[in-house]
Parts: C-alpha cells; sequence; structure tokens
C-alpha cells in the first residue's frame, strides 16, 4: 500500500474518531440536561450564583417573632387567640401598610370559643390583614383559615415552598391552589392587601375548585444580612415593650421562629447547621417582590443550547488547534460557562444548569488527546514495521515543512512519512551503488585485487587504487596493539583473516577493517571497508582525560563564580541580573554536585575510617527524617516500619548514614508520585539488614551487574529527567564493604527494586556507653 494512500486512511480515520467522539459528547450532555442527572453539582453553581446577587433588605419589612422568649413568657403553644387579637389590635395601632399572620387558624378553640370573634374584628379593624393557606398531604385539599377570620382577612396567600432534593428551599410557585382559583404566594398577598388594585390581587381570598396545580415558578432572591430585615419579638409587641412607630408603615409579618415550632428549611444562604423558619422564607420573598427581582428556571431549549454550545466549541478548538491551544481553549470554555451560569441571575432573570456543560468540556481533552495519541502511535508502530521489513533505521528527524496545515500531532505524523519515503529512496540508492557511502569501501576479487572503489576510498588512497593489490593499497595498516603489518603479503591468504580487525594507519588514524567475502558468478568476491574511529578514539580519551582533569580541577566554576561577581562589580549593568543569577546558579550546583559526589567517593574509597561504636537504629530514623523534604517534594511517602529500639554497631557513623541515604534518595527518585518507600531494620545474627524497598520500575537482572560501577546511569534512557553523576551507589558499595558487610539487591523490572545493607553486629554494652 503506497504511503499516500496510508496518509489518506489515517486522516479520515482521525476525523471519523472526531465526528464519534463529538457525537457521543453532544449525547451525554443533552441527556445530562434533559434527565437532570447533575443537580446538586447544579445546586453548587447556583447557589454560587445567588450569593452573588443578594438583594439588599427592604428597610419596610419587619419581622414580629414568636421566638424562645416568648414561649418563655406566653406558655405553652397554642396560645389563645385573644393574644392574636391583642397582637394585632397593638400593631395595627401603628398603621402597617399590611400585616401578614403566618399562623393556621383551621380549626375552631373549644375552650375559648369567643377568642375567634376577637381575633375576627382585630383583623376586619385592621382592614390589611393577610391570613396563610397550607396545602394538606400530597391531595388537593388545602388548610383554610376559619370561615370568620377567612371573611375578616383582606387577603389569602399559600406558604408553600419548592424543596429541591438535597432538601434546600430554593424557590416557590407565584401561584398554587386549586385549578379554577389558585391563590397567589403570600408574599404577593402581602402587596395585595397593601395595594388592591394590582392585577394579580383580582381574586385573591376566593376559595376555588379542581385539582391542586402549581404555576409560575420562581428562584428566591434571599436579602444579604443575617439577620436581614429587622426582628422584634412577639412578647416585646404584645406589652408595649417595642420602639415606638417601630412597625408604622411596614409590612409586618407574624410567625414562629422558636426552636421546634413552625416549619423550619435549610435554604443556601443559611449555613448547614442552622436553619430559616418560614416567615423568614417569606420575608425573603417579599424582599425580591419589592425590588422587582424576578428570576426563574430557565426553559429546557434554552438550557439544552447553553449547554451544548460550548461543548461543541470546545470540540471544534481541539480539532483545528495545536494541544497547548487546545487546553488553553477547553480551559476558557469551561470558566466562560461558569461564569455565565453565575451571571444569567442578575443579567438575564434565568438560572441555567451548567453543570452537564462543564462535564462535557472537562471530558473533551482528555477523550480527544487519548484517541490521538494512540492514532499516532499506531501509526508510528505501522511505520517502524516497514523500516524493519525493509531492513532500515529512521534518519535524524527533519524539521517541519512551514507549509503543512492541519493540527500539530498530524504534522509531525506527516512529517515522518516524509522521512520514510526518503528511507525508501535511499535503500534503493545504496542497494544499486557504493558511491556514496561515507566509509573507503573496495570490492576484491579472488586474487586480492581491487576491482572497485567508491569515493570515499578514491580520495583515502594516494593513488587509484584500482587493479593494485589490496594488500599493497593497504600496507601502511598496522595493528594497534603490536604494531605489526595487518594483512598478509600474499593476498591468496585473504581467506584467513578475522571479519575485523582494528589498526592505524601512518596518519595515526584508528581504523577497523571489516572483511567479508560473498559470491559472484562461481567466483569469490571480497568486500573490505575502514571505518575510521579516530573521532572515537579521541572522544574516549577525552572522556578520560575529563574525567582526571574533574577530579582535581572541580573548583574551576566557584573560580568562574567569582569572575562573574568581579566583571559585574566593575561593569555594573553590562549583564543583566537573571542572566548573572542564572549562570551563577549553574556554575554553584554543577560545582556542588560533582565536588560532592567526587569527594564523597574519593573519601570512601580512599581514607582511613574512624572506627566508633554507634547505634545503627539511630542512624536510619536521621536518614529517613533527612529524606523527608525530597519525599515531600515528590509526592512519595516513607515509610519506617518498627524495629528494634537500639542496633549495636562498629564503624564510620557519617558514611554509614551517607550510605544509607543515598539508597533512600535513590528510592525517592525513582518512585512513582503517591508510591511508598517502606525501610526496615532487622538483625540477623551476627549482622544488622537495613532494607530499603521502592515501588519504582525495578532493576532488570541482567543491568544488576553493573549497579555499582561508578558513572553507570542504567535508567539514562528510562528515565532521563532523573539526574545524577552514577556515583551514588558506588559510594554505598565501598562504605558498606569497608564496613565488613555486603549490599544485596533484590529486583525484577517494573515491581520495583529492594536495597538490603548488611553489617556486622558489635557489642551492644560499648555502643550504648559510647552514647
Amino acid at each position: 500500500m503506497s504511503p499516500a494512500i496510508v496518509q489518506a486512511r489515517s486522516r479520515a480515520g482521525l476525523r471519523r474518531e472526531w465526528l464519534v467522539l463529538s457525537a457521543l459528547l453532544l449525547g451525554l450532555v443533552a441527556w445530562l440536561c434533559a434527565s437532570d442527572g447533575l443537580r446538586r453539582l447544579d445546586h453548587l453553581v447556583q447557589d454560587a450564583g445567588m450569593r452573588l446577587h443578594a438583594l439588599p433588605a427592604h428597610p419596610d419589612i419587619a419581622i414580629v417573632a414568636i421566638d424562645d422568649r416568648s414561649i418563655e413568657a406566653i406558655g405553652r403553644w397554642p396560645w389563645r387567640r385573644a393574644l392574636h387579637a391583642q397582637l394585632v389590635r397593638q400593631i395595627s395601632e401603628q398603621s402597617p401598610r399590611a400585616l401578614g399572620l403566618d399562623i393556621l387558624f383551621g380549626e375552631e378553640d373549644p375552650d375559648y370559643p369567643g377568642d375567634d370573634l376577637l381575633l375576627a374584628r382585630a383583623l376586619e379593624s385592621n382592614g390589611h390583614a393577610v391570613l396563610p393557606v397550607a396545602r394538606r398531604g400530597q391531595g388537593g385539599t388545602a388548610d383554610l383559615p376559619l370561615p370568620a377570620l377567612h371573611q375578616a382577612a383582606s387577603a389569602l396567600g399559600h406558604v408553600q415552598v419548592q424543596v429541591d432534593s438535597d432538601g434546600v428551599a430554593r424557590g416557590l410557585f407565584r401561584l398554587e391552589g386549586p385549578t379554577s382559583a389558585p391563590w397567589p404566594h403570600f408574599s404577593t398577598a402581602m402587596l395585595c392587601a397593601a395595594d388592591s388594585t394590582r392585577p394579580q390581587c383580582a381574586a385573591s381570598t376566593d376559595a376555588g375548585t379542581g385539582p391542586w396545580v402549581r404555576q409560575d415558578p420562581q428562584i428566591l432572591a434571599f436579602a444579604r444580612g443575617q439577620p436581614a430585615f429587622a426582628t422584634y419579638s412577639y412578647i416585646d409587641v404584645l406589652t408595649g415593650q417595642a420602639p415606638a412607630n417601630a412597625l408604622r408603615d411596614k409590612y409586618v409579618l407574624v410567625g414562629a421562629t422558636a426552636t421546634g415550632l413552625g416549619d423550619m428549611f435549610a435554604a443556601p444562604v443559611a449555613s448547614r447547621s442552622e436553619r430559616i423558619a418560614g416567615v423568614e422564607l417569606i420575608a425573603h420573598a417579599l424582599n425580591a417582590e419589592l425590588a422587582q427581582s424576578r428570576i426563574q428556571p430557565a426553559p429546557l431549549a434554552w438550557n439544552l443550547a447553553f449547554n451544548l454550545a460550548p461543548v461543541a466549541l470546545a470540540l471544534l478548538g481541539i480539532l483545528l488547534l495545536g494541544p497547548l491551544a487546545g487546553l488553553m481553549s477547553c480551559a476558557a470554555w469551561f470558566a466562560g460557562t461558569l461564569a455565565a451560569a453565575m451571571l444569567a441571575p442578575g443579567l438575564a432573570g434565568w438560572q441555567l444548569a451548567a453543570a452537564p456543560a462543564l462535564a462535557g468540556v472537562a471530558l473533551v481533552y482528555p477523550l480527544w488527546s487519548w484517541r490521538r495519541l494512540s492514532a499516532a502511535a499506531h501509526f508510528l508502530q505501522l511505520e517502524m514495521q516497514e523500516l524493519q521489513r525493509v531492513g532500515l533505521s529512521p534518519l535524524p528527524e527533519q524539521p517541519e515543512r512551514p507549509l503543512l496545515r492541519g493540527d500539530v500531532l498530524e504534522r509531525r505524523i506527516q512529517a515522518v512519512e516524509d522521512a520514510t519515503r526518503r528511507l525508501r529512496k535511499l535503500h534503493h540508492f545504496v542497494s544499486n551503488s557504493l558511491q556514496h557511502l561515507p566509509s573507503p569501501t573496495f570490492v576484491c576479487d579472488a586474487g586480492g585485487r581491487v576491482t572497485l572503489a567508491n569515493e570515499a576510498a578514491l580520495r583515502y588512497c594516494p593513488q587509484p587504487p584500482l587493479g593494485l593489490p589490496i594488500t599493497r593499497v593497504l600496507s601502511d595498516l598496522v595493528q594497534s596493539e603490536t604494531g605489526a603489518l595487518l594483512l598478509p603479503r600474499d593476498a591468496r591468504q585473504l581467506a584467513s583473516m578475522p571479519p575485523q580487525q582494528e589498526a592505524r594507519d601512518a596518519q595515526g588514524r584508528h581504523l577497523l577493517m571489516l572483511c567479508k567475502p560473498f559470491a559472484d558468478d562461481d567466483s569469490t568476491l571480497w568486500l573490505t571497508t575502514l571505518v575510521d574511529l579516530t573521532d572515537m578514539r579521541r572522544a574516549q580519551a577525552q572522556r578520560d582525560q575529563a574525567l582526571h582533569f574533574i577530579s582535581h580541577d572541580i573548583r574551576a566554576p566557584i573560580a568562574s563564580i567569582l569572575t562573574l561577581l568581579e566583571m559585574q562589580r566593575a561593569f555594573p549593568g553590562r549583564m543583566a541580573q537573571p542572566d548573572l543569577l542564572a549562570r551563577i546558579d549553574r556554575y554553584a550546583q554543577s560545582s556542588l554536585t560533582m565536588a560532592q559526589s567526587f569527594v564523597r567517593l574519593a573519601s570512601a574509597q580512599a581514607d582511613t575510617y574512624h572506627h566508633a561504636p554507634f547505634d545503627l537504629a539511630a542512624a536510619l530514623e536521621e536518614a529517613v527524617d533527612d529524606a523527608w523534604a525530597s519525599a515531600h517534594k515528590r509526592g512519595v511517602r516513607v515509610q519506617l516500619a518498627p524495629g528494634p529500639a537500639h542496633a549495636a554497631c562498629l564503624g564510620d557513623r557519617n558514611l554509614v548514614c551517607r550510605a544509607i541515604g543515598n539508597v533512600l534518595g535513590n528510592a525517592i527518585k525513582f518512585s512513582p508520585a503517591g508510591g511508598t518507600v517502606h525501610c526496615a531494620l532487622q538483625a540477623q545474627a551476627p549482622c544488622w539488614v537495613v532494607s530499603v524497598r521502592d515501588e519504582g520500575p525495578g532493576i532488570a537482572q541482567e543491568l544488576q551487574a553493573d549497579l555499582f560501577q561508578p558513572f553507570k546511569r542504567l535508567h539514562g534512557e528510562s528515565h532521563p529527567d532523573i539526574g545524577g553523576v552514577g556515583l551514588g551507589l558506588a559510594l554505598v558499595h565501598t562504605v558498606v564493604q569497608r564496613h565488613g558487610g555486603r549490599v544485596e539487591v533484590r529486583s525484577e523490572g517494573g515491581k520495583g527494586a529492594e536495597f538490603r545493607l548488611v553489617l556486622p553486629q558489635a557489642d551492644a554494652p560499648e555502643a550504648e556507653r559510647d552514647a
């Protein structure tokens, strides 16, 4: 199959997956929106938005509370209605705009039948009184006031509150009751009692018939403050102890706030441990009416549009933008949706359900990134299989062409496809000609005469080699170790030569000669190639020199720091301070790391140890404490198992602590975030065993032989982000060996590693005397 067809199918498959993902996510969001599946999350967002739109408390609203103090002064509830009549007369003397009694008077008082007449006359005398209507159970009947009280009242209003599934009261219905004549809410009835010309006050006292209906839902906009409204005790108003004219020209609400008396509701403005009395909810609803604040639940169609739009735009963003820009786009749509949902009640008067959109936008990026990376990995796997089939390795990565368009990952895939096509062309070219091989290559006949030489071979030889014996052409090659001639004088002895040998030529270059016979038309030909090892040998020599130089001149970065500081003092401002600090930091960190590693290893290998009794258990605890900061930074927990209280040991305490710290540091570095490093101290006479076990990638069996070799970093390719110079475990091995112990490693690839430091025990009384 041609690369163009593979590329076209890859792009088409990626777009199909995007369409499928879009359909699934949009369908999920629509279902969540229609089924109200994330209602609790919606409540959190909506409550936060309603707190932003809290209204100022209207000064003309006052509450007369049947509180605990009034219960204590008057006696057990219910009270005689003569008391209520007296309270109504006391309030009426101050000429309130409207008086609402949030108290049900649905049954006659058999003990004091005359009290009902007293209360009816007091209500009729007031002229602006409102009495409540409550729904009885789940049926269609209502608890109405006594007929006499009903006729004396100016208006009736229902006191039903809409309680959501989480038990919090957030809204109400402006009309509830029988189908023919539903009652307005108590707050609306208060306005009708103050001004009967309002249009919604046409039949506020009528008793209708038919099934119970609820109309015109409204979200409660609560008032600021706790308490939000002026509140006076029932007993104070009854006995005339309330401030003079405190209720004049006010909307006065009378209701129960005492503990265990009346309806108590959880509300967004109250804490979890507090409740709001029903009369206070009526006051908040009345406050919203006076402020002309009308917030309604958004219709389903608008909710669908509001939730689907940001998810669709986020899906378009991840298709058209790169990974980082797509992530920023999703984050922006998430924040914008959240802000819009919180601001909508104040700006548009609608309360939107944003939880489905937030969940959808949050899922867009991880799901699409997973599918895109999976597709890219599959494609690259196919390409690598093709390269392996034709026997080629990938070329160095080529720079991306600026004319390529589309997604960033798609452009990289196209670059890989271009590199694959170039590799196939190169393979075809090399298979037909040896002229462009970088190394000198000679083809010799059975007699050892050169029949073909590439351009590199022509440049290597001082004279044209064609027709000459290969032994003459390469007569200056000598063996690297002995200096003897590399090639035999007789070309017929080439068959006895090893397939590869290392040599030096007259110019001092190090060469690897590869000699390979192959058959061609029943004759034997020889392919001889010279590989220049000069750079590699030079690099090895430079490495040895560099190690020697570092061990003696490790403090050179310190001199560089001092030079920078002197230059800054002499020529202030020539170098920007961030650049200066960055260079100083780099020199200091390099010097400190290398110096500490080299000095510690050298000390452990060469110095005379100061053997003294010490407590190995205390040393282990100290090492664990010292490793806490590093473990906390990487999100790893270090756990020390219970062990012996004292572990007498003889040796150099500082070096043993350093060895334990190195093993702990390695375990922390290679442990995944959230992992645990387990440390323990056990007695296995006649030795102590300090074990450190991590949950990292582990160490393959074939790599464990090189664990304690200096400058060996076994995880350099698998974990390049973990720094080090490869001296930590070399120090551990040296210190433990110098103490007469040994280091044991137990590990399997992918299952973590356990290092066990086995140290000889010492006489316990001697160690205790030293402590």
